[in-house]
């Protein structure tokens, strides 16, 4: 038969295909999680005014930084789950459940613990009074609603890895919607409810997760398409190797995402040294950006699945094939985030803030910039998941951690206060963090591709 040509994109028409059908739900599930985020800075800014804005950002960021190693790194469940799967193997996929689960619960607590001490500390961050103390507040409540985010997250690397993906997205779905409801009737009060101001946000937050964890506990258990790997004579498995296999690779794993969460956390802080209304304007931003990465890290975990499955089909093309598919679709998207950032700024800020003209001002300028790193970040997380189908997670973590916190975080600092760019000076510096990640972590996803050893059926790399 003759060959014919197909364009490069219509090559892998399938495979994007394929990967968006995976992606769109995971996406939409990920937004979930950091729009809680989103919707509580939403209600605070209306209802409570720029200085309760800025508390409720800085908690938001931080805690989402001590989450993100857990949420990052359960991550590796799903494509475990997903190679499991391609092997014929329910047995190891009911221990890699379970394991998940144990992980989760023991991640939720060391975490929580941790972000309480943060809380408890906060005055070390350099902020006003006003707002060290409403931020400490805020953010001990969401601290104990670690817990339930951590058993959701562990209980959904089953349902992704067995791509249904839509299981985890209705529940986020649903709470995002009771979180919204909460924010409203917490903050203000009605009839019986008092107006607890702030506190009442990060109360909805609480409630709202611990309607997702008990939500995707009762539907894995009760849903007869996770029967088969449910199997009464399962439970006696052990999952002690496994539970150490998800640790050796999440820790790693999840501070790739750690450090990439807390160069922008601890970018927060170095603006909030700027003053409250650059605080507040950064906040604006930085939640615009967190959007549109969260549904790069949809696509990103897609990959992660993909890749991993093609492992146990011992297919290098098919992992070739998938972390390509990845990269095109989050190319396009991101391009497209770009676009809708530079041309429709000053809209979207007026979603976030009506009456202060000096910070809608300042944050109208870093949607631009967050519009530039859109194609940086998309690339970079997309590498990240397209690695973590391979297993690998140690070199990408000292990637992550050269690019955030050698680049990125420095050149902020002295592009903001030395050579007195202000708050623009610390997002140039957050894009070239970005940039260098994405290079460098592309590099080593072909790198890896090419020289991993499918001979067996595990993902050994040849040196």
């Amino acid at each position: 038969m003759p060959y014919t040509f197909a364009p490069f994109p219509a090559r892998y028409r399938t495979e994007i295909t394929d990967t968006i059908r995976l992606s769109v739900p995971i996406i939409i599930a990920q937004l979930g999680v950091v729009l809680m985020g989103v919707t509580d800075n939403l209600f605070v800014g209306r209802l409570l005014g720029a200085v309760p804005l800025g508390a409720a950002g800085l908690a938001n960021s931080l805690s989402f930084l001590m989450s993100s190693i857990g949420v990052g790194g359960l991550t590796v469940v799903a494509a475990l789950v997903s190679k499991s799967h391609n092997q014929n193997d329910p047995a190891a996929v009911n221990r890699l459940f379970r394991a998940g689960l144990r992980v989760g619960l023991l991640l939720s607590v060391v975490l929580g613990s941790l972000s309480a001490l943060l809380a408890f500390n906060f005055d070390l961050f350099g902020q006003s009074a006003e707002v060290t103390r409403l931020a400490r507040d805020f953010m001990l409540i969401l601290s104990a609603s670690l817990v339930p985010l951590m058993i959701f997250v562990g209980a959904r690397q089953l349902c992704d890895g067995l791509r249904y993906p839509r299981v985890a997205m209705a529940i986020t779905l649903s709470a995002l919607f009771l979180n919204a409801i909460f924010n409203y009737l917490l903050i203000k009060g009605l009839g019986p409810l008092p107006a607890l101001g702030l506190m009442g946000s990060a109360i909805a937050t609480l409630l709202s997760r611990v309607f997702m964890a008990g939500a995707m506990l009762m539907y894995i258990y009760r849903s007869g398409r996770f029967r088969p790997f449910l199997l009464p004579q399962f439970r006696a498995l052990p999952t002690n190797a496994e539970a150490w296999e998800i640790l050796r690779l999440c820790i790693p794993g999840g501070l790739t995402f750690f450090f990439e969460v807390a160069t922008f956390s601890l970018a927060v802080v170095i603006v909030g040294w700027l003053g409250e209304d650059r605080l507040a304007a950064h906040q604006i931003a930085i939640n615009m950006a967190s959007v549109t990465y969260m549904m790069a890290t949809g696509i990103s975990s897609a990959a992660a699945i993909r890749v991993s499955a093609s492992v146990g089909r011992g297919s290098r093309e098919g992992i070739w094939r998938a972390g390509i598919a990845a990269f095109m679709l989050s190319i396009g998207f991101m391009t497209l985030m770009a676009l809708v950032f530079l041309t429709a700024n000053e809209w979207l800020v007026t979603l976030y803030i009506r009456d202060n003209p000096a910070v809608m001002q300042i944050a109208a300028s870093l949607v631009i910039i967050a519009g530039v790193f859109q194609l940086s970040d998309g690339v970079q997380v997309v590498a990240l998941g397209s690695l973590r189908g391979l297993s690998d997670v140690n070199i990408p973590t000292l990637i992550t951690l050269f690019s955030y916190w050698i680049v990125a975080l420095p050149l902020s600092y002295v592009l903001a206060f030395p050579m007195g760019m202000d708050a623009i000076g610390v997002w140039i510096g957050l894009l070239a963090g970005l940039t260098i990640a994405a290079v460098l972590l592309t590099w080593r996803f072909f790198r890896r591709v090419k020289r991993i050893d499918l001979s067996t059926t595990s993902t050994s790399l040849t040196v």
